[in-house]
């Protein structure tokens, strides 16, 4: 755990906890973040929200939802709950675009990977 002069978790390393995070969820879905049926990911935005320290040891799960999708992106929805303290540490969001590197261009989500995504949300409600 990244600890900061408060002697807590960081809040810049809370980014860098939600990008882990990520990354397995989509591995879990059978993709990389470089490569959702032939586009990228880039993130546009992130709001996060910190409801209580966590220290040095302390065991943090990361649980992750997705939210509304639009032609171009999508949400997810982050809750960082620290197992050791028993209580919610931070709520997250980053707004994710597929993006197409070599032309430097946005692009629409593909439909396969939406599909996969409805689908894991209904089994999520």
């Amino acid at each position: 755990m990244d600890i900061n002069y408060g002697n807590h978790l960081g809040n810049d390393r809370v980014l860098g906890y939600l990008h882990e995070a990520r990354i397995r969820f989509f591995e879990s879905l059978g993709y990389l973040e470089s490569d959702i049926e032939g586009v990228s990911l880039i993130q546009a935005d992130t709001a996060v929200v910190y409801q209580s320290e966590a220290f040095y040891k302390d065991h943090i799960q990361i649980n992750i939802g997705l939210g509304d999708f639009s032609r171009a992106g999508f949400e997810l929805y982050y809750q960082l709950y620290n197992l050791t303290q028993q209580k919610k540490t931070s709520l997250a969001k980053t707004g994710m675009v597929c993006f197409d590197y070599r032309e430097r261009k946005v692009k629409s989500v593909p439909e396969k990977f939406r599909l996969a995504c409805e689908k894991l949300k209904a089994t999520q409600l």
